[in-house]
């Protein structure tokens, strides 16, 4: 018992495991689009049904209306040779021949009694071949020859009598369902059309999804997205309409954001201001106009901020004195106590 609760388990391991490998290998060859994979959702199942329905209809139908067929020429051909072995007839057989012409619609030509040609080479679409041979097989019991490949729209059967040789020629459409592929045309056209047509209406249903996600992806780039409209099914709608409530409310929270800011903006700036005039009034020293500084890096500052909230791009790349900028860290770490020392070398 336990060695088979064992062997299930390695049993199910390596289902498992063919499992998640036919999934990664069906997930490399599907398309990844919503368009692809929709267009095979319809045209996967209409091709499995077209092919089921072909191969039970050239199984079934073909091969047993062939048959039958077959069957009806053989009967034809083997009372033609009874007939020419139970009576005697003149050199030419004329009265047979007519008989044949007339009542069966078979042609009769006497031949002189040399030997059967040799078998030809097997059709690759053999049904005929195979159902006419075996039934005249089973009425004539005298050697015969059969050409269903020679002339296109004739059958040639040469029966081998004690002293001469009866060829016979029958219309090929009388011995198997020659207006089969007539069935398969119409299938197949039809099938294209309700494809042509489903293919439309997926494009018309798959487009408004596609305009949703390209106005998602600009909006959350930071671009404008001015002519989207809802479109489409309802839910398809329903989303649409759910994006543009969410792009008023961000956009309206940015607009409230940026007055806010602007407000700020404004009270930081008078503020600054004031410093500037008091520090005007202080006069020039080293101290001054290290608070002078000071309140520049202040105002760059709150400039980048507002800058950075508003949304605007960053600043501009420009070309920059690195000896003055190295001077002035070495300046700012001397103000706040530290001793510095910089050295720049460089163009």
């Amino acid at each position: 018992m336990e060695a088979f609760r064992t062997a299930m388990r390695h049993l199910g391991s390596r289902l498992a495991h063919a499992n998640a490998r036919f999934g990664a290998w069906f997930n490399r060859v599907t398309p990844k689009g919503l368009y692809p994979r929709s267009l095979l959702i319809i045209v996967i199942p209409m091709v499995i049904l077209q092919s089921v329905v072909a191969f039970v209809f050239m199984e079934r139908h073909y091969n047993t209306v062939t048959r039958r067929l077959s069957a009806a020429v053989s009967q034809d051909i083997a009372a033609v040779v009874a007939l020419y072995a139970a009576f005697p007839h003149d050199k030419d057989a004329t009265v047979l021949r007519k008989i044949a012409w007339q009542n069966l619609e078979l042609t009769l030509d006497i031949l002189p009694p040399d030997p059967l040609p040799e078998p030809g080479p097997q059709p690759f679409f053999s049904i005929l071949d195979s159902a006419l041979s075996r039934e005249i097989g089973r009425r004539i019991s005298e050697p015969y020859w059969i050409d269903t490949v020679g002339r296109s729209s004739l059958i040639e059967v040469r029966v081998k009598m004690p002293d001469v040789v009866l060829r016979i020629f029958a219309r090929r459409g009388s011995a198997y369902a020659s207006n089969s592929h007539i069935f398969l045309l119409w299938m197949v056209g039809t099938s294209l059309v309700l494809l042509a047509v489903a293919i439309l209406f997926l494009r018309n249903q798959i487009r408004p999804i596609e305009n949703l996600a390209d106005a998602a992806e600009a909006f959350g780039k930071g671009r404008d997205v001015e002519n989207f409209r809802p479109r489409g099914a309802r839910e398809v709608r329903r989303a649409a309409v759910a994006f543009l409530e969410m792009k008023r409310r961000i956009e309206r929270q940015i607009e409230q954001r940026t007055t806010m800011l602007a407000g700020v903006s404004h009270d930081m700036r008078t503020i600054l201001t004031r410093f500037r005039l008091e520090l005007a009034f202080l006069g020039e020293g080293p101290e001054v106009e290290a608070l002078r500084k000071d309140v520049d890096e202040l105002q760059g500052m709150l400039e980048a901020y507002l800058a950075f909230a508003r949304g605007d791009p960053g600043e501009q790349a420009s070309l920059t004195d690195m000896g003055q900028v190295i001077e002035d860290l070495r300046t700012n770490a001397e103000r706040h106590g530290a001793i510095a020392r910089a050295n720049f070398m460089g163009p």
